[in-house]
């Protein structure tokens, strides 16, 4: 397999994070290719691709994109592009990461818009898929049609699951529930074949294993996400400090075990970040705070990703929509 690009300067942790990371998938013989500056330190014998210039974080993601065009991000799209490297990854700005790999590497053939696929925690089952999570502000319905494909064979890719359950995130369970668009959806998942579609689900079912694969347009869907996230770190942060009050620390320290592995299955970290599907190109996108076991499982995603032919898989399912 060629290797996997690896936005060395993306992300609030970077470069150093990211190149332990790196360093960690490597050791585990996976192939890494960093895009970054030459003066990049601790790179130990990893291969560079040498990219001059950076997008920051907060920089306008399409005028970035256009204006530096030998930043690390459109250089690690290029290097998937021109078959220097078989998928990319990066931590940074990711309307920027979406733009260069969009630009770069086009859509797979049929496909509308791509989406950002995010898979969501749910302890004892397999993650959710939520998309989009963020690619798309404004939808069409057809191209929630298309989610729904391109969501269940990433499910199956990703996690294994034989027939992902698609639900369509709306403010009710009812059919008729939702506005237009979520009305005209349903109607369109119902008689869309080659999808296992459950009917609408609410905000409270995306963590729970009920369902595999939640589509949704990128707005509702990013709010969503954030919403969960900050939810999550609340929970964590007020129950280790509730029960690190002195009078608990016996049972604390008796619960300490359990906790910490409910901790991990809410980590962010053990998932290794979002897959932009519909791109000819494998693409990952991790958290902005990525810590270098981030970065790693998202190489370790990649590299599945692209053993999996998750793109030749996703353009034969849209082909089959007609």
């Amino acid at each position: 397999m060629k290797p996997i690009a690896v936005d060395a300067m993306g992300g609030d942790k970077a470069p150093a994070e990211i190149l332990a990371g790196a360093r960690a998938a490597a050791a585990e013989g996976i192939p890494v290719l960093l895009v970054g500056p030459e003066s990049l330190p601790d790179r130990g014998d990893l291969e560079l691709l040498v990219a001059t210039e950076v997008i920051a974080m907060d920089e306008d993601p399409a005028g970035a994109v256009k204006r530096k065009k030998d930043s690390t991000l459109v250089r690690c799209a290029e290097a998937v592009r021109d078959g220097q490297a078989s998928a990319m990854i990066s931590a940074g700005n990711t309307g920027a990461t979406m733009a260069s790999a969009l630009l770069r590497m086009g859509r797979a053939e049929g496909v509308k818009r791509p989406a950002i696929a995010t898979p969501i925690p749910v302890p004892g089952s397999t993650p959710t898929i939520l998309l989009d999570a963020g690619a798309n502000a404004e939808v069409e319905v057809g191209w929630l049609g298309q989610f729904a494909v391109m969501g269940s064979v990433f499910a199956n890719a990703r996690y294994g699951i034989e027939s992902p359950r698609v639900g369509l995130l709306s403010i009710g369970e009812e059919p008729g529930k939702g506005d237009t668009l979520r009305k005209e959806a349903y109607e369109l998942l119902s008689q869309l074949k080659g999808i296992n579609f459950s009917g609408n689900v609410e905000g409270r079912d995306i963590m729970t294993p009920d369902v595999d694969v939640v589509v949704t347009d990128g707005f509702t869907g990013n709010v969503a996400l954030k919403s969960l996230e900050g939810a999550m770190k609340t929970i964590v942060k007020s129950l280790f400090a509730a029960i690190g009050a002195p009078q608990y620390k016996e049972h604390a320290d008796a619960l300490m075990p359990a906790f910490l592995e409910l901790y991990a299955a809410f980590d962010p970290d053990s998932t290794g970040g979002a897959m932009l599907l519909g791109l000819n190109g494998v693409c990952i996108i991790s958290h902005g705070s990525s810590s270098a076991r981030a970065v790693h499982n998202g190489i370790r995603v990649a590299r599945d990703m692209v053993e999996g032919d998750i793109v030749g898989r996703v353009q034969a399912a849209i082909s089959r929509m007609g």
